[in-house]
């Protein structure tokens, strides 16, 4: 009844905190028993949580705590809504958003990296009402899901537009004319590697796959073009990936659709910068990620910034973790464009054409390592591409063996 009273009274909450029963049952028995309840009203009850008492994000940053717990013990199925903070963290310092922008995360699970915009913002402006506010948009597939990133962003008193559906076939963001509405800035972690049918792509009547469809074992490069539609002229995105999707395809004979779709991004001076990150840093995988960083309008034209950052972690239980300084660190070399040593470099659009379009950091990049033990999805990785380039260089050598003999026979 009181949750039901408190939604009553929030609109904003409809459907999102009077969705559970606390009466529920399962094979005849409560699934949450009286006990438990009391006990969780009890502790409460033991902590002065008035505004006087606490920080005014208490509330957010205890409901952080919950999601991050819950995601600990979910296992694989944690990927599907939650974010580490430090990686969201890390989107929200290079994304630097500016006051009045639009933030979209078109697969928004619990909200996390809207909300870590929303608090980048706030530690830069703090509560002047003077500076024009973020407004935030997301859409979530999973009931579930789509309620605990409402129930996050109100507690974090955000101005945010959360819609339930499926962003890939019925994109919830619309201009009266049907086309797709445009943000500022995007920020997102979808599942990596999705299936899609091909009818995703093929009769899509937004325009989202104007540089090419891909594969239906791994829709990243399908979330990709939808959030560069999403874009406005001048927008920007970052948006989290497996490390497959900068360089998967490359040094291969003939087509491949990833890869050609990485190269019109490349030859259309879209992708800013690729940060490589530590590994087992996500609940649904031990492998590293990397954040791709799309540009509209790049501040360096012909340039890619690729940072290694797969050093830079300390261990954690039961996840591998990005301390501050990492994240600090990893900031300042993007935002202000160097090159470290064992940390960054930066390469020219011909130089990635040169490698075929494999924006891999680990490629052109090094860690500093006195001796270097490279996580076991990284060398092989590192094996695929030096094998690939070993079967092009034996092609070669085979064409020109051919030519000399053709020409030996001629004589």
């Amino acid at each position: 009844m009181a949750t039901k009273a408190v939604a009553h009274e929030n609109p904003k909450l409809h459907g999102v905190i009077d969705r559970v029963d606390f009466n529920a049952t399962e094979a005849g028995q409560r699934i949450l028993p009286d006990e438990n309840l009391k006990a969780l009203i009890n502790e409460l009850s033991k902590r002065r949580l008035g505004l006087n008492d606490v920080e005014p994000d208490i509330l957010g940053r205890a409901y952080e705590y919950l999601l991050r717990k819950f995601a600990e013990g979910s296992g694989q199925s944690a990927g599907e809504f939650y974010t580490p903070r430090e990686v969201a963290i890390l989107m929200a310092r290079i994304m630097d958003p500016e006051p009045g922008m639009e933030v979209y995360d078109p697969c928004v699970g619990s909200g996390g990296l809207l909300i870590k915009a929303h608090l980048r913002f706030k530690e830069k402006y703090g509560e002047d009402t003077t500076v024009e506010p973020l407004r935030f948009y997301g859409q979530e597939i999973l009931p579930d899901t789509y309620a605990m990133a409402r129930m996050n962003v109100f507690i974090h008193r955000m101005e945010a537009d959360i819609r339930l559906g499926n962003t890939m076939t019925n994109p919830a963001f619309l201009n009266e004319d049907g086309s797709l509405r445009r943000f500022d800035l995007v920020l997102a972690n979808p599942m990596w590697n999705q299936d899609f049918d091909q009818s995703v792509y093929e009769n899509d009547p937004y325009g989202r796959f104007e540089f090419g469809y891909p594969p239906s074992s791994s829709a990243d490069w399908g979330w990709i073009q939808h959030m560069f539609a999403s874009l406005k002229e001048d927008g920007r995105m970052a948006v989290v990936l497996d490390t497959g999707a900068v360089s998967r395809g490359s040094v291969t004979q003939g087509a491949n659709r990833e890869r050609d779709i990485r190269q019109k991004f490349v030859e259309n001076d879209l992708i800013e910068a690729v940060i490589l990150l530590p590994e087992n840093l996500f609940y649904n995988t031990t492998a590293p990620g990397i954040i791709l960083v799309v540009n509209k309008k790049k501040r360096r034209p012909g340039e890619i910034l690729l940072i290694n950052a797969s050093q830079l972690y300390e261990k954690g239980r039961p996840k591998n973790f990005l301390p501050e300084s990492a994240i600090s660190e990893i900031a300042e070399v993007y935002l202000n464009w160097q090159e470290k040593e064992g940390l960054s470099r930066v390469i020219t659009n011909q130089e990635a054409a040169r490698n075929d379009y494999n924006l891999s950091p680990s490629r052109y990049v090094a860690p500093k390592s006195e001796e270097e033990v490279l996580p076991v999805e990284v060398a092989l990785a590192r094996l695929r591409e030096a094998e690939e380039e070993r079967n092009r260089a034996d092609l070669n050598l085979q064409t020109v063996l051919n030519e000399l003999d053709l020409q030996f026979k001629l004589v």
